[in-house]
């Protein structure tokens, strides 16, 4: 029998973003609830009037946090160190699904889509470390399973994970020396609001294409969604197993460099890190098998008799 993990108790201040709902929220109040002062980051002041009406202890405290802009990041920084003057740990959980074929993603949409999951991070970390190298704190940096395998109709979802998987590799080693401790939680699919929010933007990605090329796509990308969502549906990893591996990301005394959270997420990295290139192809191969299916054939070239 294995023993088990040291861990550090959970005490002190907590910046997670993304809690307006699904697994930020869970993870705020999971954290909350073991000991921990959370600063939860939301979109709307009236989503963190909801939250803060679910908090049972009195450690929770809401602020309207847009990661991508600098005043509001800024302002997260400031509050946590005018309230609580050091953080034992940055949650960086806020984020957006952009899906669609690449050919139908238009250029603000895959920069909105880094800017989010990608830059926006950069810049939380950026503006919490002073108060994390006071506590020797943590960052963990959510990411998923396509963090390390790209799957079609995803692209530019998993172009930001691998980019924050990364990030999250530099940091690590750039921010060692000074005590802070980085850690990715990346988990498969579980059943949250998110599922409807990434199936509307799955149409508008299509609708905004040229009509050609969204025609192209329809039939693979249409089945492609509606097995995402029962695979969602199917899920037995839920979110408080989420706010698990977050919470033992922030207290385990020897953090691990990535938490698998579900038997999906755990897949795909194993077969990312032991196939080759080729055998991922095949393995991807039926998602895109219908493509371009409903194109008309050529017609057969004239032949003159001779």
């Amino acid at each position: 029998m294995l023993p088990a993990r040291r861990r550090l108790p959970a005490q002190g201040a907590v910046v997670v973003t993304g809690a307006s709902s699904g697994l930020g929220r869970e993870c705020a109040l999971a954290l909350e609830e073991r000991g921990f002062h959370v600063i939860a980051g939301v979109r709307r002041s009236e989503d963190g009037e909801k939250l803060l009406a679910e908090s049972l202890h009195g450690r929770l405290r809401p602020a309207v946090i847009d990661i991508t802009d600098e005043a509001s990041v800024r302002a997260s920084a400031e509050l946590a160190a005018r309230e609580y003057g050091a953080l034992r740990g940055l949650v960086n959980n806020a984020g957006i699904c952009v899906p669609g074929p690449l050919e139908c993603v238009e250029g603000d949409q895959f920069r909105r889509q880094l800017d989010v999951n990608v830059v926006g991070h950069l810049e939380m970390v950026r503006a919490h470390l002073p108060l994390l190298r006071r506590a020797r704190g943590r960052i963990v940096n959510v990411t998923s399973g396509l963090g390390k395998a790209a799957v079609p109709f995803l692209g530019a979802y998993a172009t930001a994970q691998f980019a924050k998987e990364a990030m999250s590799d530099a940091l690590r080693r750039e921010l060692a020396p000074g005590g802070v401790r980085v850690s990715i939680v990346a988990p498969g699919a579980i059943l949250t609001p998110i599922w409807g929010k990434v199936s509307d933007a799955g149409e508008r990605v299509l609708r905004d294409a040229p009509p050609a090329v969204a025609e192209r796509y329809r039939a693979a990308f249409t089945a492609f969604m509606a097995g995402n969502g029962q695979q969602a549906l199917a899920s037995r990893t839920t979110p408080e197993d989420f706010a698990r591996a977050v919470a033992r990301a922030l207290t385990d005394v020897r953090p691990r460099t990535r938490y698998w959270v579900g038997a999906d997420a755990r897949r795909m990295g194993r077969l990312a890190r032991l196939l080759p290139d080729a055998l991922l192809d095949r393995r991807f191969g039926g998602i895109t098998a219908t493509v371009g299916a409903s194109e008309a054939a050529p017609a057969p070239a004239d032949r003159t008799p001779t």
